[in-house]
């Protein structure tokens, strides 16, 4: 999706500063307001493995709130005994690397090569974890949910409703 000029002012009051390595708006709120972007892999010339980034101010304090509360361990505990949310997680965790090479530009690629970091863009999963039957950041897990759809997403909506500050005004 392509960037406006009122993108980046609400990119900016959103994060709280200017907004680098962003190549587009990759999900927005029902009113338009961005609440994911995608990011380059290179990022001041150094590698960013993150493909998605949370940008939504709201769903952050609500996503911070529920890491506080440890959901975290709590998800890692049920990825551990139950073997088809596993399997549905660890899926996830490869679509998000086979995305990621999908997406990255030539000039990132070549980059990567040259400076010997194309194994660890095969190895990081989402949120930068390489442990893929480990959680981490639950604001990056919400991010690829609602671009591309994901387990954590789907079990933090039916938990947590995060989905329904989709529909606020406001999210600057």
């Amino acid at each position: 999706m392509q960037i406006t000029e009122t993108d980046k002012d609400i990119i900016r009051q959103q994060i709280g500063r200017e907004p680098q390595g962003i190549v587009a708006i990759a999900a927005r709120a029902e009113n338009t307001v961005p609440v994911v972007l995608q990011m380059r892999s290179i990022v001041d010339g150094k590698p960013f493995p993150t493909l998605y980034w949370l940008c939504s101010k709201d769903l952050s304090k609500a996503i911070g709130s529920i890491e506080t509360q440890g959901w975290v361990k709590e998800v890692e505990q049920k990825i551990a005994t139950d073997e088809q949310l596993k399997s549905q997680y660890l899926a996830n965790q490869q679509q998000y690397v086979d995305k990621r090479l999908q997406q990255m530009t030539v000039e990132d690629r070549a980059i990567i090569e040259q400076r010997g970091f194309s194994e660890m863009f095969q190895r990081y999963g989402i949120g930068g974890i390489s442990q893929w039957d480990k959680v981490r950041c639950l604001h990056m897990q919400y991010a690829h949910h609602l671009v591309d759809g994901n387990i954590i997403g789907e079990l933090l909506d039916q938990q947590f409703e995060l989905h329904k500050l989709l529909v606020k005004t406001d999210f600057r």
